[in-house]
């Protein structure tokens, strides 16, 4: 075990400044309400939903057609963004139908 020592002042000065971020990230949390991760959906369910293979959803997500939150390299999409899209990805399905009987 390794003991580190710093000053009285250097302490509090650090205290201070922890209290003040944990102030502040409660206002944020107060001001944007209570966020829940049980509302979010993964990837397997969006798929699942919009009927699309993963690799269209990841063209959903580059072109900007889907908004997403990403933390520690998991994907994380809220259900009213993934509600918005099915009609677009409906319409891009039809269409690629309708290319596919013409030609």
């Amino acid at each position: 075990m390794e003991i580190v020592s710093i000053e009285r002042k250097t302490f509090e000065a650090m205290v201070a400044k922890f209290d003040h971020f944990v102030r502040r990230m409660d206002a944020i949390c107060q001001r944007h309400g209570e966020k829940k991760m049980t509302e979010w959906m993964y990837n397997q369910d969006v798929c699942q939903m919009l009927n699309i293979s993963p690799r269209t959803l990841q063209t959903l997500r580059d072109n900007g057609t889907l908004a997403y939150s990403q933390i520690n390299h998991k994907t994380y999409y809220r259900p009213e963004d993934v509600q918005r899209i099915v009609s677009v990805v409906e319409d891009r399905r039809k269409d690629a139908k309708f290319k596919g009987k013409a030609i």
